[in-house]
């Protein structure tokens, strides 16, 4: 294809496999997400930026240059990430786009604090052995 870089940006839309809208999940007794395992972060840290960009799936498609949290209001539930990514398209042209991934925070119970709210939980392991003679 014979296009200027302008008209290749215009056409080609390079987040169209990476999703914009992505579920995580917030322990209100401990104040964890999950990750698996459920993990403590702060808002907008390091840690709760790895946590969300690991959640988006087709991220791997695209070559992430750039990750940047937006300002949102902490009782929104609500966490917003403008991510640029790079990919190459056609021949040998690199396009670039910025786009915002919404975070919906919804709250689940982590297994902790489920053990802490039942009273009668139970955990063992069990070995039943038997003594035969064949060898079955």
């Amino acid at each position: 294809l014979n296009m200027c870089m302008n008209c290749l940006k215009s056409k080609v839309d390079i987040s169209l496999g990476v999703s914009k809208q992505v579920t995580i999940f917030f322990c209100r007794g401990c104040g964890r997400y999950q990750r698996p395992p459920w993990i403590s972060a702060e808002l907008e840290s390091r840690e709760l930026m790895s946590l969300c960009l690991k959640k988006i799936r087709g991220l791997n498609k695209v070559k992430l240059t750039d990750a940047n949290w937006i300002w949102t209001e902490p009782h929104s539930r609500r966490l917003k990430i403008k991510l640029s990514v790079q990919k190459e398209v056609f021949n040998n042209a690199i396009v670039e786009q910025t786009f915002v991934v919404e975070f919906i925070v919804a709250n689940q119970q982590c297994p902790d604090c489920q053990k802490s709210y039942t009273e009668h939980t139970w955990e063992s392991v069990i070995q039943v052995r038997q003594k035969v003679q064949h060898k079955r």
